[in-house]
């Protein structure tokens, strides 16, 4: 279903890249000024408080996914790249969403993520022994972005050295685009679509007759209530769950990077010294610098529930990423601290029955990478005359590193 677009960057209105990629003085603004805030130009409410954002998107009773109006830029509209029915997990609400999110899960099922970890840190350490002793490496470049493009290919059970073509078609397919540029990158994400379908739609086929140890042919195989995945919609399956595992993690594994380099230089010895911290780190850092978390709902009944008349029909945006430096739940939120105690209640992945399918996976990939090479390099340092602003790019997670050099010491 074609829903209209609510363009954010109308309500925010971010001057620079850099201020998009850390809108804090932005959310601590809301947060104390307007945590309830009606926008008139789109037409929409938003809300920024933890407790607030937590029952918009969690309580069905009163708010619906089931809108005409979204947030969302990515994808594309033709049929190569629409999404099929079966998985459109974030467009329908329970309990009809849980069939189709059991459909999806059932493709997991067949392993675990310990059956996983050894590939993972097998690729992680290959491309960490690539970075040159004692020299400068782009990080991003290097690490982040290779790694879950790799991850992905070999989960789908492609290829793993076509990971380039991956995240090539997943740099456009789910490039957000403006009112004003939204013909061209329209246009351009239909002939990436187009493209990953015809490489992928024969290797599908192949997997039919013979099947084998790999996410396509779970989804082959997944059955509920006698509902099965055509070779059609697995092939844009994939290219959902291709794109939602590789944009998300790489810009996350950047961020965290340039957390440590920019935001506490004192942090990455303090995670050397102590590398059992780095999970929790993870968390910190989903909870800190994974800034352009939300959702959208539509209100589905009259109601008073967050201190303000809402009306059947109305669109309401949660802002999780702002929820999550909230005072009322988190102690000195505008401070990274990796000892927090409860930041893994972080809404960056969600909450409720739409909670992201993926977050085990990312947050293991995420760990993998930071204590591989936490191992490895005793001290990383920032580059002279690193220029933010141009080296960052609009993406699905929103602004994202395409650069980021710095020294790396033994």
């Amino acid at each position: 279903m074609y829903k209209e677009v609510i363009f954010l960057d109308t309500i925010t209105q971010f001057k620079t890249r850099a201020e998009q990629f850390f809108p804090m003085e932005w959310y601590k603004k809301m947060l104390n000024e307007h945590p309830v805030y009606y926008h008139q130009e789109t037409d929409t409410w938003n809300v920024f408080r933890y407790d607030d954002v937590k029952r918009v998107i969690s309580d069905y009773e009163f708010f619906t996914v089931e809108g005409n109006r979204t947030t969302i830029t990515v994808g594309t509209g033709n049929k190569e790249g629409a999404v099929p029915e079966k998985i459109s997990l974030t467009s329908v609400d329970p309990p009809r969403h849980q069939k189709y999110r059991s459909l999806m899960s059932a493709a997991f099922t067949p392993r675990s993520l310990k059956a996983w970890e050894p590939r993972i840190q097998e690729v992680v350490q290959n491309l960490i022994n690539d970075i040159p002793d004692n020299g400068v490496t782009d990080i991003v470049q290097s690490l982040a972005s290779p790694l879950p493009a790799i991850v992905m290919a070999d989960l789908l059970g492609v290829p793993s050295h076509d990971y380039h073509l991956f995240k090539k078609w997943v740099d456009v397919l789910f490039q957000p685009y403006s009112l004003e540029d939204e013909q061209e990158i329209q246009a351009k994400k239909q002939i990436a679509a187009k493209e990953y379908f015809e490489y992928l739609y024969p290797v599908v086929v192949q997997k039919r007759s013979n099947p084998s140890d790999d996410i396509i042919s779970d989804l082959l195989k997944a059955e509920l209530e006698g509902e099965r995945f055509t070779d059609d919609e697995v092939v844009r399956s994939t290219m959902l769950l291709l794109g939602a595992g590789i944009e998300t993690t790489s810009h996350m594994l950047s961020s965290t990077f340039y957390s440590l380099l920019y935001d506490d230089k004192t942090l990455y010895e303090q995670l050397r010294n102590a590398p059992e911290l780095a999970a929790n780190a993870v968390e910190e850092m989903l909870r800190y610098r994974f800034h352009i978390s939300k959702r959208e709902r539509t209100v589905k009944q009259d109601n008073n529930l967050l201190g303000v008349q809402m009306k059947k029909g109305d669109v309401v945006i949660a802002w999780m990423s702002a929820a999550n430096v909230d005072e009322h739940m988190f102690e000195d939120p505008f401070t990274l601290n990796v000892h927090r105690k409860n930041n893994k209640k972080h809404l960056t992945f969600g909450n409720g029955p739409h909670f992201c399918l993926g977050a085990p996976l990312a947050r293991l990939e995420l760990t993998i990478a930071l204590t591989a090479f936490l191992q490895k390099f005793s001290r990383i340092e920032p580059v002279p005359d690193f220029d933010l602003e141009n080296n960052l790019v609009a993406s699905a997670p929103g602004q994202s590193l395409i650069h980021l050099p710095m020294k790396v010491i033994i």
